[in-house]
């Protein structure tokens, strides 16, 4: 059986991790950047993206978020393996979305993690996101839900 600090550090990386998504969803680069250590790097290999340090790693996701319509991104906790101040782990990510030029994207993916504990808690060392499944077939919906009446929220 575990033992209550490696109870309470899951649980701390897990709500890292879901952080990470709300930020993204909500579009708070300040608090997207402060999920990373300061030499922290996040790369994302298929569009040849590659972030590193904390500042970098914001500027870099709302860069990122200006190129698209809309996205929605969804994680799933997966393995998580505690070495002291340091772990690693996996997340199970579905997202899909609209870029700016109409251009649609649906994919199934995992992030790659290494967390470091630090003084303001668990954060994101290393982040890498792995696709593998992507779809580039137009996105049939909205992100504006249409009423009976025909107004749009």
């Amino acid at each position: 059986m575990e033992d209550l600090q490696a109870i309470a550090d899951r649980m701390e990386i897990e709500a890292l991790r879901s952080e990470f998504t709300d930020a993204a969803m909500m579009s708070d680069y300040d608090r997207f950047g402060w999920l990373f250590t300061e030499d922290a790097v996040f790369r994302i290999p298929d569009a040849d993206i590659e972030h590193s340090g904390r500042q970098a790693i914001r500027a870099g996701a709302e860069s990122l978020a200006e190129a698209w319509e809309f996205l929605v991104q969804t994680t799933q906790q997966g393995v998580t393996r505690l070495d002291g101040d340091t772990a690693s782990g996996r997340a199970y990510v579905c997202e899909l979305g609209r870029l700016r030029d109409g251009s649609s994207v649906f994919n199934y993916a995992l992030f790659h993690d290494r967390y470091r504990r630090t003084a303001e808690g668990w954060k994101f060392s290393e982040r890498v996101f792995e696709v593998k499944y992507f779809d580039t077939s137009p996105l049939p919906g909205s992100p504006h839900v249409v009423r009976a009446s025909g107004h749009t929220d």
